[in-house]
């Protein structure tokens, strides 16, 4: 994929991003337990590369707050800009750098991304809410991150590796391997 691929699907993922909200944020908690940004951030970072992945994640949530007053910038929109800014970046990362991209390799970047995501979501917010003088506690972290969001994740979980093994069977985006070891990434 040459940089004017890359930019055009990066741009197609940050409209996505923008968008997506709208069909699920009708009722804001079902809307939060989804998780609609995160899905174009990661398919961004897979298929364009960790730097299309690691800009789309940091402008995606700011640009939102900026045009559509959600999510509130100060501290969840800032927060959010940092987490998926973690998602693109790691996944993209780690799944250029894998030694087959697969089906597990995608797994494992894609789990590996939504941990480092999550914390460094809970990081932004110790230190944001600290600079605004309220605390963030481990139950807040733990609600946030992890219980709130069980359907998102599950849905990522699902979804991701779907389109993702769509786009190679249509033979858009292949997975490559290397042939003697085919059949353990299969």
């Amino acid at each position: 994929m040459n940089k004017t691929n890359k930019l055009t699907v990066s741009a197609l993922f940050f409209s996505i991003g923008l968008i997506l909200p709208f069909f699920t944020g009708q009722i804001p908690a079902i809307g939060k337990m989804l998780c609609p940004m995160h899905f174009p951030v990661l398919l961004c970072g897979l298929i364009a590369g960790w730097q299309y992945g690691l800009i789309v994640g940091f402008f995606l949530p700011l640009a939102r707050s900026f045009l559509f007053g959600v999510p509130v910038l100060f501290p969840g929109g800032i927060a959010m800009a940092f987490e998926l800014a973690t998602y693109g970046l790691v996944i993209g990362y780690l799944y250029e750098h894998s030694r087959w991209q697969c089906v597990k390799a995608l797994y494992r970047c894609l789990l590996t991304a939504m941990v480092a995501g999550r914390l460094v979501w809970g990081a932004a917010r110790v230190l944001l809410l600290g600079i605004g003088g309220g605390t963030f506690t481990w139950e807040l972290f733990l609600s946030g991150a992890l219980l709130n969001a069980i359907p998102g994740i599950i849905l990522q979980l699902i979804l991701v590796p779907a389109i993702m093994v769509s786009l190679n069977r249509a033979k858009i985006i292949p997975f490559k391997k290397i042939p003697s070891i085919n059949n353990i990434c299969q």
